[in-house]
């Protein structure tokens, strides 16, 4: 028997090739989704806004004399601290819990630092609108998951190479 008498008798097997289907609806295409509706961008002509960066001591204290300053909170200012979404709220408030230091130092409460991922040593966005007497603190984290989120909507999830 010679090599390509034998190959004369080979036949497929029908388990691994797979019968055509008849009669088999074509699937229907899948929905081209939307795009995202353009936004206008925000207008900050009109808002007063201070940023500042600072890092909290291991006491969870963060000083930055130019915030405090713009929102006229000097030493002995009753403040009340409240977490939200990941970043911390700050208000004036006359039965506050907490109170401006007397360098300037702003009082960041043990929980609230846990809530939020505030690390001693890790620098902090405080941003302070002055004209609603309000500070607001973003983490390190918060602020680099803000920012990949904005580049990821900006350049289409993709890079190209």
């Amino acid at each position: 028997m010679t090599p390509t008498h034998h190959r004369d008798r080979e036949q497929p097997i029908g388990v691994l090739i797979p019968k055509p289907l008849a009669d088999r609806p074509r699937p229907r295409p899948a929905p081209i989704l939307d795009l995202p509706v353009p936004r206008p961008p925000v207008d900050l002509s009109a808002v007063e806004l201070v940023l500042g960066v600072a890092c909290p001591d291991r006491s969870g204290r963060v000083t930055e004399s130019a915030v405090l300053q713009a929102l006229h909170w000097g030493p002995g200012q009753r403040i009340d601290v409240r977490p939200r979404a990941g970043i911390l709220v700050i208000v004036p408030a006359p039965a506050g819990r907490h109170v401006v230091g007397s360098r300037g130092e702003l009082p960041l409460p043990a929980a609230v630092r846990k809530m939020c991922g505030v690390v001693a040593g890790q620098p902090l966005l405080l941003a302070a609108f002055p004209s609603q007497d309000l500070l607001v603190i973003h983490p390190a984290r918060t602020v680099a998951r803000l920012l990949a989120d904005l580049h990821v909507q900006a350049i289409g999830g993709g890079c190209a190479g």
